[in-house]
């Protein structure tokens, strides 16, 4: 029996050692955890239970008969953050550079598919090379088979990626099907085809941190949701990031209630709307006042900064903040934040989290560019995302809520709970100086007469009066009460129950 111990103490001790101790240094030297600290940091302390330890690769080729370390490089298992059930998986780029082979692959997808059957999430921790060269076809279909897991979790489980090293050709795929992306700032990239294939198909010479690094996808691409300074915070605040989610899509958001009282007032926000109706504001200034204890989450904030997402909590319940954002393209919908918001949407759809959306919007963005760029679907997406969404919804319309923008921004007319208007709220169908240079275009000539008339135009239609008297507002608010007001509603649709028509699945405008 003491032998059998033994030998179990060796083959567990060299499973942690991954690629020995040469490899692990050349992994610190670059600033990076192993994979192991790396779930020792993420996970409760001695809540992690490992799973596959000791799988090794099958191949015979290339000598790789000769080269076989236990766990073949990913980590793979369950624990806890916080007291709640995750499952994990963390990629060993000790160990033949992380790259992925079909026991690798088949090591994910057991915690993948038990992840689903006990709901709760997964989160993969990548730092991979790619596929497993000498396995040819074999790591490929481990690939797929990934893929196909990560699909099938879809709305079932939350499944975040955390991209902490190289992550090119096909595994960007799985991290691309997941609901959240985090990179690591100079040490993680993502691209489908790396710098040397650029240079030799299209003749262009560009560093592996210009195509697809960290900064590259929180900014220009939108691949990426948050991009952090080095691991150690990265993972710190993605156990901050997993407090907001339920562990699956039956379960409600946790409740965590705090020291800010629900019914706090803040007068601050009645002189937040500036008097002239072009000049901007920053709506996060909002959000931070109405959420408890000024804590937000925010998502993508270097990208499509016209819209603003993130998660926060109102009297202890997570919501999944929308807002437009004035200082960024006076808040108008154009092409990447419809899109940045509408998968966003979706999500917190998909895990019984309540929204709500504040409004100033313009309107959607003119232009060749966008037109040609196909505004008109891609804009529908934030549109079908709202009508479709069947969780609590409660909105605010601090200022500017004109022509579609006003429908598609959770508007009553696709079934928004509680619409609410501050008292500089403005609903019509476009601007003033616009909706009388089109209706009263014969008085163009004589700039005396347009400008009474837009001043009657003003005061008829530039209000929330008019919207209100027709119901679609449910009731006009004073700017210091939003967050009473917010905390009240989403208490009373704590319970709702909204269905849409079987079918299979929708066909949303991709």
């Amino acid at each position: 029996m003491r032998d059998i111990l033994e030998q179990l103490a060796r083959k567990r001790e060299q499973a942690r050692q991954g690629g020995g101790e040469r490899r692990i240094a050349a992994q610190h030297a670059k600033g990076k955890l192993t994979a192991r600290e790396r779930i020792e940091l993420l996970l409760d302390e001695g809540s992690f239970e490992e799973w596959g330890m000791f799988v090794e690769h099958r191949c015979t080729d290339f000598g790789m008969q000769e080269q076989k370390i236990p766990g073949d490089g990913v980590v793979t298992g369950h624990g806890t953050i916080n007291g709640r059930l995750v499952f994990v998986y963390s990629q060993d780029f000790t160990v033949f550079g992380g790259a992925l082979s079909e026991t690798h692959a088949g090591k994910i997808c057991k915690v993948m598919e038990q992840a689903m059957q006990v709901g709760a999430p997964i989160i993969g921790l990548n730092d991979s090379g790619g596929a497993r060269i000498q396995e040819g076809v074999a790591s490929l279909g481990g690939y797929a088979d990934v893929f196909q897991r990560n699909v099938m979790a879809s709305g079932v489980v939350p499944q975040i990626s955390m991209v902490m090293g190289p992550c090119a050709g096909g595994a960007v795929y799985s991290p691309a099907i997941t609901d959240f992306i985090f990179m690591v700032k100079d040490s993680s990239y993502m691209f489908v085809t790396g710098p040397e294939v650029v240079k030799t198909v299209t003749h262009e010479s560009v560093s592996a941190e210009e195509l697809g690094g960290a900064i590259t996808h929180t900014t220009r691409s939108g691949v990426a949701d948050r991009a952090f300074e080095d691991d150690v915070q990265a993972l710190l605040m993605l156990r901050r990031f997993h407090d907001y989610l339920p562990q699956n899509n039956r379960e409600k958001p946790p409740l965590r209630p705090g020291g800010d009282p629900a019914e706090r007032a803040e007068p601050s926000l009645d002189t937040l709307v500036p008097e002239l109706p072009h000049q901007p504001y920053d709506m996060q200034e909002l959000i931070t006042k109405v959420v408890d204890e000024g804590d937000f989450f925010e998502l993508q904030p270097d990208y499509a900064g016209n819209i603003v997402i993130g998660f926060a909590r109102m009297a202890g319940q997570s919501v999944g903040i929308v807002a437009n954002q004035p200082l960024v393209l006076a808040g108008c919908l154009d092409i990447k934040s419809s899109i940045k918001a509408a998968r966003f949407v979706r999500f917190c759809d998909a895990f019984n989290i309540p929204l709500v959306t504040f409004v100033d919007v313009p309107g959607f963005m003119p232009g060749t560019s966008q037109e040609h760029g196909g505004i008109i679907k891609h804009g529908a997406k934030l549109l079908y995302a709202y009508a479709e969404c069947t969780v609590p919804k409660v909105t605010v319309i601090t200022r500017k809520a004109y022509g579609g923008a006003y429908d598609v921004m959770s508007s009553k007319h696709l079934r928004g709970d509680v619409n609410l208007a501050w008292p500089s709220a403005e609903i019509a169908v476009m601007g003033a100086k616009g909706a009388v240079e089109i209706i009263f275009r014969e008085d163009k000539h004589d700039p005396a007469k347009l400008a009474a008339r837009e001043a009657d135009y003003t005061q008829r239609f530039a209000n929330p009066f008019v919207a209100s008297a027709r119901g679609f507002i449910d009731d006009v608010i004073l700017p210091h009460e939003t967050r009473r007001r917010i905390c009240r509603s989403l208490v009373m649709l704590r319970e709702k129950k909204l269905e849409n028509p079987w079918r299979k699945h929708g066909n949303i405008p991709l």
